[in-house]
């Protein structure tokens, strides 16, 4: 079968790689989309501790091609998506219900081969069935979506808070809308296109700041500042800005995946005296059905979110070229 494979940092390729035959409680699921993901860059830029080579991909969409012994209450035809996270089972961490801390955190894409194939082995207990009103480019979203609630619940957002959020990519979009539906009063988004900030307005945001006028849209001189400002870019120095337009007891979420040697500077005076709450959210921990039921029942709004879905060439040639701005999620069809 067909797969992109990442051969080493900088270095991907469509090859011919071993079907992947079900054991026990497994399924064989045939590959319809597949999303392509921050972290999957990440990956192919060499920014992740990990073994390669590596099939990239863990937000998808598919068929039951192949049943394993043993497994019960799905047929092959099914159309399902699946929680791509694998946890140790017998760390503290697991035992304590954080599997996505598990010192052996991996799953597919990352230490197991991912979903960027014709075909990808799961375990039957990740699997969800896909109703007919859900599109196979709504159900690859279910595992980023998942994301999206445990940060929800890491944040424990109160009703009428006043939002800042960095970065109306994807990621910062599916925030936008869970926040919206959370009950925030004032919502800004900050970003560099405009193009993403009137989608980010269509989709619940109160208000759209192009990174460049910052400064001169978000004066704090009459303002306690935000009760929750959100990082959902990764960069160090917007990171280090958001602080500043922080105000008493304010919370601060990083969701935005930096570089493990990313540093930045904050006022140690300034989390004791304003009371500030740092949160930091990690992957999906038991959400993804969570996920799954927000988008079944309608709740989120993802096809504005595709930009494209593309070929297996054309993914080749957008992890090795300069990436548009304006894209939003890209999708790879195997159908």
């Amino acid at each position: 079968m067909k797969a992109l494979v990442i051969d080493a940092p900088h270095s991907i390729s469509i090859k011919e790689i071993s079907y992947p035959k079900p054991g026990p409680n497994e399924v064989t699921v045939k590959v319809l989309r597949a999303g392509i993901c921050g972290t999957d860059i990440h990956i192919f830029e060499g920014n992740m501790e990990l073994e390669y080579p590596v099939v990239p991909g863990h937000e998808f969409s598919g068929v039951i091609h192949e049943l394993g012994e043993g497994v019960e209450h799905y047929r092959i035809g099914d159309r399902v998506s699946a929680d791509p996270s694998v946890g140790c089972g017998k760390c503290r961490h697991c035992r304590a219900h954080r599997t996505n801390l598990c010192i052996q955190f991996g799953g597919l894409g990352t230490t197991l081969q991912g979903s960027m194939a014709e075909y990808v082995k799961v375990s039957a207990d990740k699997l969800v069935a896909i109703p007919d009103s859900m599109s196979e480019e709504e159900a690859a979203f279910i595992e980023p979506m998942a994301c999206v609630v445990q940060a929800m619940n890491r944040l424990k957002m109160e009703v009428a808070s006043r939002v800042l959020l960095f970065g109306a990519g994807a990621m910062g979009l599916q925030l936008v809308q869970a926040m919206a539906q959370a009950g925030a009063s004032e919502l800004v988004v900050v970003d560099i296109s405009q193009k993403k900030l009137d989608l980010a307005l269509q989709l619940g945001a109160t208000k759209g700041v192009l990174s460049g006028n910052l400064e001169k849209e978000l004066s704090l001189e009459d303002e306690d500042g935000f009760d929750i400002v959100v990082d959902v870019t990764g960069i160090p120095s917007v990171i280090e800005k958001a602080f500043d337009f922080m105000g008493g007891s304010s919370k601060f979420l990083q969701f935005g995946v930096a570089a493990p040697d990313a540093v930045i500077r904050i006022h140690p005076y300034k989390v004791y005296h304003s009371e500030w709450t740092i949160v930091g959210s990690m992957a999906l921990n038991g959400t993804f059905l969570s996920a799954f039921q927000w988008i079944k029942d309608g709740r989120i709004q993802l096809q504005p979110l595709v930009s494209q879905v593309m070929t297996m060439q054309e993914a080749v040639d957008y992890f090795r070229g300069k990436r548009d701005p304006d894209f939003l999620k890209l999708q790879i069809r195997f159908d």
